[in-house]
């Protein structure tokens, strides 16, 4: 027999003692990932065990030793602990909360479902690969510590993200652990009598079934879908298997069961939700079963439906290049999603419109950002810089606005604060402002008395803090070559890698090739200056993963570890195996610098840099992403002028010399000098301005905010008013935007004329007298606008400033509108006048992208 299988199973599930029995109360809800009291109640248990055991408080529970239970039920102190730590977590869940202070009155209405493909909310529930995930579970711990209305949707990976190991030649290579889902903080979802709730997944030649397990994070549940189940065939026990693992119709599979099972899974468990936020495409399917429900439960045709359902839909987009989305031709699609769309009555190539940008080119893939999109009322990336890109990678949806007004905004990404802030920080703000500035950690108003705390003291931390990462950086380097058999010299050697007392510099995040890991690099004899410089050295610490498939981002990792290994700066710097959580936390609150150099406008937002600002960390960085509008001057560097060249060997040249240039003349002497009392007065300065002006705009609690007020709310109000009342205000706004689109052609402005004459005053007002012809719509069917703007040398009109005009009157089929605006701004100005639909339920342009523009002079 070549394998045994069980005929029979079931849980063993490890009692504790009523003593220590909230151990486990604290273990299932994930709050204690960002509780520091509660981290170290379960260091305290058994330490050896929670650090063998990367932190998974279940395993620790399932591993101690009758010996060790005994001696805890023994210790008064620690049971003390136990029963304050259970306090807390209570008090915390029931405690009052933003949400209902700023929307009272509306959480039995507001149901909001967050869908991601991955979730990092800790290293021991390794269901996330790097940057998106991560930001996904800040998402998740922001919404419960503001109260917001909030479940998250993702899939459960058998094998998460590969483990990485650097064979003898630095190459990377990849392993996968199965994960045992019963030792992991998750609970299996089940019915009232006891049996696991299942959701099913139809493709055209067969039917997968998902069970669903439950992580509690703080108020906010996450469900997890797993298809690893006996009713699955082999093939589709796999599919939730590996995160971003296998082929693209591997991928088809995974985005069907996030999107179309992760929908089923809210509604089989009475969970409906009033909006969908899709974050990034994975989960764009989620909009076919959506409709297909919503038309079922109201019995209405497509059209009536997609009216409601887009309103509630939320999109937010974290690609900044046209690669970056999901592609799937058209093949695949008919495959796995022609029975969703039939169920819609709606025709196939109709289908493939809404996947497109041009919607009516046959040769263009079909992109799944372009489906959430055009399924959303709701758009944002997530920067200023990135909304501005993405504007220009979608313009051509809506060809008749000018770029800015592309229905794409922007919300800043932001970090959980707490998650990422070291403990010794976290006490020092306690001794200085008292626990409650914890309420909220991203008030201005506590980041901004930084200032009263001494020099002496934060650089006391600060210094703790390297000391502290120094050992960890031995402690793990020592670890990973134990597992690679090194020998016992080799082992020895590091106890001499790196120096506590040394300007120290981080560089971790995934190794993709635009992210330029090796940029240092293009100048190796002037690094091994810095690196050893006699008064001022400087020591760096890399980490980070390449996916699989992309040998060079591979080659990248093994250029960084010959040069370790062949050029003779094992001391000076080091290469951290198998990024994950636990590592990222050491490395954001032990180095001084944190370093970012991708390829402008190439890194979406980039959130690894924030999380060195609230522990005392400086960033230097390329203006890009967040660092683009939150760089300021005598708060951390910036590398190169913002500025893009069309060669790319150029602008890596460009940029490598500007950033030695910066270490060599900035950063270390800047570091280095010290006063007469010791400490280095200009760096501390730096950490103060870094942290009181950066801390608390960066924060998720602030991001999740903006889309509470800006998107959640909003949409949750228009979702409920169009389904209200047999869908009368959908159906009377479709037959508005059947009337404005018939008469469309109609409409055009006839006359314009002002009082600005060829010259006027700055500061001073003009009145703009516009006459228009609307066919059969009224002056209440539009806006009449004028847009002011500065006229540039080839007669383009920008930074534009736009006034509404008011109707006045009407004199046959003319209607005339007039207004004023300002001239606010010296120079050659210009202006021209348009007409847009106007309805207060209808979100235009994303819904109804029509303009009758003014006849241009030129």
């Amino acid at each position: 027999m070549r394998s045994l299988k069980y005929a029979h199973s079931f849980e063993v599930i490890r009692e504790l003692p009523d003593a220590l029995a909230h151990l486990k109360d604290l273990a299932y809800n994930l709050r204690w990932t960002w509780n520091h009291e509660a981290q170290e109640l379960f260091r305290d248990t058994d330490r050896e065990l929670w650090s063998q055991l990367e932190h998974n408080p279940i395993e620790l529970i399932n591993q101690l030793s009758a010996e060790r239970i005994q001696a805890l039920m023994d210790d008064d102190v620690y049971l003390a602990r136990l029963s304050l730590a259970k306090k807390d977590l209570d008090e915390y869940m029931a405690g009052s909360n933003w949400f209902d202070t700023k929307y009272p009155g509306e959480r039995a209405e507001t149901k909001i479902a967050y869908f991601c493909a991955e979730f990092g909310i800790h290293e021991c529930l390794p269901i996330y690969s790097g940057g998106l995930g991560v930001l996904a579970g800040d998402h998740l711990k922001a919404a419960s510590d503001l109260g917001i209305p909030l479940v998250g949707i993702g899939l459960l990976y058998a094998r998460g993200y590969f483990r990485q190991f650097l064979n003898s030649e630095g190459w990377q290579t990849e392993q996968y652990p199965q994960y045992d889902f019963y030792r992991l903080p998750l609970k299996l979802v089940r019915n009232d009598e006891g049996a696991p709730i299942r959701v099913k997944v139809e493709f055209p030649d067969r039917t997968v079934t998902c069970q669903i397990w439950k992580a509690q994070v703080g108020r906010v549940p996450l469900y997890l879908l797993d298809s690893n189940i006996l009713e699955n065939s082999p093939r589709d026990q796999t599919i939730t298997d590996t995160l971003y693992g296998g082929d693209e119709e591997m991928r088809i599979r995974q985005e069907s069961i996030l999107g179309i099972g992760g929908f089923r899974a809210l509604v089989e468990m009475g969970l409906k939700p009033s909006v969908c936020h899709m974050n990034e495409g994975h989960a764009a399917f989620l909009s076919l079963e959506r409709l297909r429900q919503f038309m079922n439960e109201h019995g209405c045709d497509f059209r009536t439906a997609r009216q409601c359902v887009v309103a509630g839909n939320v999109f937010t987009t974290h690609t900044p290049v046209p690669a970056g989305f999901d592609i799937f031709h058209r093949p695949l699609l008919e495959k796995y999603v022609s029975k969703a769309v039939s169920d819609l009555g709606l025709p196939f190539e109709q289908f493939l419109r809404l996947g497109r940008i041009q919607k009516d080119n046959p040769e263009e893939n079909f992109n799944m950002a372009v489906l959430a999109m055009e399924n959303s009322n709701y758009v944002n990336g997530v920067s200023k810089l990135h909304a501005e890109v993405t504007r220009e990678m979608f313009h051509d949806r809506w060809p008749n606005y000018p770029l800015v007004e592309v229905p794409i905004e922007a919300v800043t990404n932001g970090i959980h604060t707490p998650t990422f802030m070291s403990h010794r920080m976290i006490d020092l703000f306690d001794r200085t402002f008292g626990a409650d500035w914890r309420d909220d950690s991203s008030a201005r108003s506590t980041w901004e008395r930084v200032s009263e705390i001494s020099d002496e003291d934060l650089w006391e931390l600060r210094e703790n803090e390297r000391g502290d990462f120094v050992r960890f950086c031995r402690r793990y380097l020592r670890k990973r070559m134990a597992m690679n058999n090194a020998s016992p010299m080799d082992v020895q050697q590091v106890n001499s890698v790196l120096d506590p007392r040394i300007l120290t510099i981080g560089f971790a995040r995934r190794f993709a090739t635009y992210k330029r890991a090796t940029l240092l690099f293009r100048d190796k004899e002037r690094l091994k200056y810095l690196m050893n410089h006699s008064e001022r050295p400087v020591q760096f610490v890399f980490a980070g993963k390449s996916h699989p498939r992309d040998d060079g981002g591979k080659r990248l990792i093994q250029d960084i570890v010959h040069f370790i290994r062949n050029e003779g700066a094992r001391n000076r710097m080091v290469f951290l195996e198998d990024y994950d959580m636990n590592v990222a936390r050491h490395l954001v609150r032990g180095v001084d610098v944190w370093l970012n150099n991708p390829r402008r406008p190439m890194e979406a937002s980039g959130t690894s840099g924030m999380k060195v600002v609230p522990n005392g960390g400086l960033n230097c960085s390329i203006l890009d992403g967040w660092w683009a509008e939150g760089y300021k001057k005598g708060a951390g560097w910036a590398i190169g002028d913002g500025k893009e060249h069309g060669d790319e060997g150029h602008q890596d040249w460009l940029d490598s010399k500007a950033l030695l240039d910066l270490i060599e003349h900035e950063i270390a002497p800047t570091f280095y000098y010290r006063a007469e009392n010791g400490l280095p007065s200009r760096w501390i300065e730096m950490m103060r301005h870094s942290m009181a002006d950066l801390a608390p705009t960066y924060s998720t609690l602030r991001m999740v905010r903006e889309y509470a007020s800006r998107f959640y709310v909003p949409a949750s109000r228009s979702f409920n008013r169009m389904g209200a009342e047999n869908l009368t205000a959908a159906k009377s706004a479709l037959i508005w935007r059947d009337k404005v689109e018939s008469e469309w052609g109609k409409v055009r402005v006839t006359h314009v004329h002002d009082s600005a004459g060829p010259a006027a005053s700055l500061g001073t007002e003009f009145e703009v007298h516009a006459e228009v012809e609307l066919g059969g719509l009224s002056p209440e069917d539009v806006r009449v606008q004028v847009l002011v703007g500065q006229v540039t040398s080839n007669r383009e009109l920008v930074n534009l400033d736009l006034h509404d005009l008011h109707h006045v009157g009407t004199q046959g089929p003319i209607h005339v509108f007039e207004g004023k605006a300002r001239c606010d701004y010296a120079g050659h100005k210009g202006y021209i006048v348009r007409v847009v639909p106007h309805r207060e339920d209808v979100n235009v342009p994303a819904e109804l992208s029509l303009v009758a523009w003014e006849p241009s002079a030129i």
